[in-house]
């Protein structure tokens, strides 16, 4: 007779086993939020504001001081030696200042200075909250994107999407609760948006990648050519007959319990996933918003629409990532050429999106943040004075969209913009701020791996309420 290790468990040595087991057992139902209810089960914590979140990754490192942190004093110091130490920690060596190639203009009620790269998105500048008080722990490439997406860069955590997927749930069925737009597979990849000892249900589903064209970015065969959808149910009710009946034999197995709704999840996909990707059941006037009719914008634009339509339909998490094969903000050289380029491509379709939400209500509850791994340095990396290297000691990000103060700048860096000094945001501040305003307490939003509860802010974090209505 052939026994399942939880019989063999509970026979062998007076039901010895059984004691692990159960302790097991208790595991996986505190992570799953089983006992109290919350976090797991699509219940959040207290009302949100936001129902859902759109990140718009700028790959590489955006420079603050020639976006949205305007230093007048770096602009009358350009050549000279910066006046304080730099880091004991630099990714490489630079050597005096270097002001803004590009000038400054104020806009909106508000009065924010926005650099002449971004004169659409200062067009929304009242819709913005910009945090200028930025920091983080890494100058590498690597380890400061993995600390942005999962709050380590040491470890393989989940990453933010999946915690935010995990916490809420997700309101379609039909679709992924966490999406990621033609990621970048450099530095970290797939870690960036997997879901680690989360269960793969909340794992981000990638859309392309990077280095290819958003036009050719699709769910690979969400189509079957061969079987109707009857055929594919049939198929499908057997394998998940097996499957369950083995689960019954296992006991409780994440690994396989993800699979079974994975299978689920592709199957319903196929209904609702391709009308997602149909841009062109949007208007003319919908497109040229974005971009899209204009060859320099219409790969950013793309995908921007395409957030648009997947947070209209109930995804809770949606990336889009503005990246290529050359880390695409990462100017340590050509700088004027660089920053000149990328913001083109992507300053009008993000004032498209945030002017779409806007006018569709969806801003009222949609967050949107916009950033990099991290800064740049102030002072000038290269040959010919055009080039920045990266600061993770003092960087700008942007968010807009519900239970956010609009039209203010919070925090601030030095007069030059190497180090955040006033009102500072780490990285892990960042991300208890997002799930507060999503609904969940960053302390509370834990899973128990290994013997010990994690959480995406770890053993930090604290929530920025300076920053809401």
């Amino acid at each position: 007779m052939q026994l399942s290790r939880r019989h063999l468990l509970q026979t062998t040595a007076a039901g010895f086993g059984s004691l692990a087991l159960a302790s097991l057992l208790a595991d996986d139902v505190h992570a799953s939020g089983g006992i109290s209810g919350a976090p797991g089960l699509g219940t959040p914590h207290f009302a949100p504001k936001a129902k859902r979140v759109i990140f718009l990754f700028m790959k590489g490192g955006p420079s603050h001081m020639d976006t949205f942190d305007f230093k007048p004093q770096l602009q009358k110091d350009d050549g000279k030696p910066l006046p304080f130490e730099k880091p004991r920690v630099q990714f490489a060596p630079t050597s005096n200042l270097l002001a803004s190639p590009w000038k400054f203009k104020q806009y909106g009620e508000s009065g924010i200075a926005v650099s002449e790269l971004f004169p659409h998105v200062a067009e929304c500048v009242d819709d913005l909250c910009i945090v200028n008080s930025l920091h983080g722990t890494n100058p590498a490439h690597g380890g400061a994107s993995m600390k942005l997406h999962t709050g380590s860069d040491v470890f393989v955590r989940p990453s933010m999407g999946s915690w935010v997927t995990y916490g809420l749930g997700t309101e379609n069925q039909n679709l992924p609760g966490f999406i990621t737009i033609c990621p970048t597979l450099a530095h970290g990849g797939t870690k960036n948006w997997g879901s680690a000892f989360l269960p793969a249900s909340v794992s981000g589903t990638p859309i392309g990648n990077a280095s290819q064209p958003s036009d050719q970015a699709r769910v690979k065969f969400v189509k079957n050519a061969r079987l109707s959808l009857e055929a594919q149910r049939m198929q499908l009710d057997l394998a998940q007959s097996m499957n369950r009946g083995f689960l019954e034999t296992t006991g409780p197995d994440s690994a396989l319990e993800a699979r079974i709704k994975s299978f689920e999840l592709a199957f319903r996909m196929q209904t609702e996933m391709p009308e997602a990707l149909d841009l062109d059941s949007e208007t003319a006037a919908t497109h040229k918003l974005y971009g899209i009719d204009n060859e320099n914008t219409a790969d950013f634009g793309r995908q921007c629409l395409m957030a648009r339509r997947f947070a209209e339909r109930g995804v809770r998490f949606v990336q889009v990532t503005h990246s290529n094969t050359e880390v695409q903000w990462d100017q340590h050289g050509n700088l004027r050429k660089g920053h000149t380029q990328n913001a083109a491509e992507v300053d009008l379709p993000i004032a498209g999106l945030l002017k779409d939400l806007k006018a569709r209500g969806l801003l009222d509850d949609t967050l949107v943040l916009w950033g990099g791994e991290f800064g740049r340095t102030p002072t000038c990396q290269g040959s010919g004075n055009d080039g920045r290297d990266h600061n993770p000691e003092g960087f700008t990000m942007w968010m807009a969209g519900a239970g956010l103060k609009t039209g203010i700048q919070y925090g601030a860096t030095d007069e030059y913009g190497y180090y955040a000094i006033e009102n500072k945001v780490h990285l892990h501040d960042l991300h208890a701020t997002m799930l507060h305003l999503v609904g969940l307490d960053h302390e509370q939003l834990t899973y128990r791996h290994a013997g010990r509860d994690f959480r995406l802010t770890d053993v930090a974090g604290k929530v920025v309420h300076d920053l809401f209505a």
